[in-house]
């Protein structure tokens, strides 16, 4: 067989040996993406873990905290907000919800419908948000994110709104508000995302979104009966305090859990996480000793949640150190952010405002003041690491994301109060919002008789 120049036998032999060659590079390339989209059970499984813990937070955690602030002829009505949106944002996530948050970006402001009634989101990764876990947990994690956000909002309009108000204004703020700031801020082509703004865990989606929302809500509402001329304390602290202990709890699936993975970074998260949250208590308690004589076991659940809300946005780019000076900072920013609100008038029923409005603006500018790419190689050098150029783009997101939300939530109010009406009758209200909403008492004292 003649293997010379420009024989048939040679030029058979080049083309089965660039033949073969290319088919092993294609099944090196294969090979090469179906490792990196390759699942991880150690990531699916702490994915699991944060998935659930994230969703105790609503409830228990939030029902019980919320549930312990108000009065006890109001303590079912709240403690239902909190279970329903576990129940209705499940729902309008699976449908629509996570598409519109994750789905292919139109423009940097919304998804698209790729993902609608979850079409395409099965066991395998989607590498675009995480390559070692299945798309499914994927969207399921980010599903509690969206449960939990509006119903912090319930918060400031606690005891005087009703129940068919809650589901209407619930799902419209859900589709309009958090939806596209999901998608600004952490979906694929997202603008806020693309300017570089950092939120690891939900600083600006969540708490920003949800806490100056409320201030419209509590603004349109208007103050419960009697507010500024009877008391109205907590009528269980205890439910409070271990709401508070279930958040604190809960906050590692959040803020860790943002990692994705099983990895140093959601160490780190963790850990920051735990730092800022005993340096806001701390914080909150001192300044309440300070100004009032005596430290409060309110003070010190509120102080705790504080810290939470501000080292959320930089819990995976700040370090343990920089969680002290940020929880600190935050539990003393949000104890005079709820004296503000006392000044102005507003009724903020819960201080969803001064707790996580102010708080998740603080953790935001924090996180452009701290952020190290030690700590984080994604993330950016903040202020003091020598990249004052975040600290312009975090306080940039912010200003957008509280023009938006709260423009964005009046005209939700409004819409929903020509619908269906917004707050209870006066009578109703007198009465509770667990008998006249709900046909229901939490507690039943003395016999009844037959």
């Amino acid at each position: 067989m003649s293997l010379l120049p420009g024989s048939p036998h040679r030029r058979a032999s080049i083309a089965s040996v660039l033949a073969t060659t290319i088919l092993l590079a294609g099944a090196a390339t294969a090979s090469a993406a179906e490792e990196a989209a390759k699942i991880d059970t150690g990531d699916t499984a702490w994915m699991l873990v944060s998935t659930a813990l994230v969703l105790m937070m609503t409830a228990p955690g939030l029902a019980l905290f919320y549930g312990g602030l108000v009065r006890s002829q109001n303590v079912l009505g709240v403690v239902m907000q909190s279970f329903t949106c576990m129940a209705v944002i499940t729902l309008q996530w699976i449908l629509f919800g996570y598409s519109l948050a994750f789905g292919e970006t139109h423009g940097g402001w919304i998804g698209g419908l790729d993902f609608l009634g979850l079409a395409g989101v099965g066991q395998d990764p989607n590498p675009a948000y995480a390559a070692t876990i299945p798309h499914l947990v994927f969207m399921a994690y980010q599903g509690m994110f969206a449960i939990i956000t509006p119903a912090l909002i319930t918060g400031a309009f606690a005891e005087r709104m009703t129940f068919k108000a809650f589901l209407v204004f619930t799902l419209l703020w859900a589709t309009f508000i958090y939806d596209p700031m999901a998608h600004w801020v952490w979906g694929v082509g997202g603008w806020m995302r693309e300017l570089g703004a950092l939120d690891f865990a939900g600083g600006t989606v969540v708490h920003i979104s949800s806490g100056i929302s409320a201030l419209a809500a509590a603004m349109m509402i208007g103050k419960r009966l009697g507010h500024g001329h009877e008391p109205m304390p907590p009528h269980n602290l205890p439910f409070t305090i271990v709401g508070a202990a279930l958040l604190w709890f809960g906050w590692f699936g959040f803020n860790a859990g943002s990692a994705l993975a099983a990895n140093g970074l959601a160490a780190n998260a963790f850990v920051t996480t735990h730092v800022a949250a005993a340096a806001a208590t701390c914080g909150w308690v001192g300044i309440e000793w300070l100004q009032r004589g005596k430290p409060t076991v309110l003070g010190a659940a509120s102080g705790a949640v504080a810290g939470l809300v501000a080292i959320t946005p930089g819990a995976g780019f700040v370090t343990p150190l920089s969680a002290i000076a940020i929880g600190l900072l935050g539990g003393v920013i949000c104890y005079y952010g709820i004296r503000l609100k006392e000044m102005v008038g507003v009724d903020d029923a819960l201080d969803v405002v001064g707790v996580h409005c102010v708080g998740g603006v603080w953790g935001a500018i924090a996180t452009g003041i701290f952020a190290s790419k030690a700590v984080n190689a994604a993330g950016a050098d903040g202020l003091l690491h020598g990249g004052p150029g975040l600290l312009l783009t975090q306080v940039a997101a912010v200003v957008a994301t509280l023009a938006y939300c709260f423009a964005g939530a009046w005209v939700l109010l409004k819409l929903t109060d020509a619908l269906v009406g917004l707050r209870a009758d006066q009578d109703d209200e007198y009465a509770g919002l667990d008998l006249s909403q709900h046909s229901e008492r939490a507690y039943v004292l003395g016999s009844v008789a037959d």
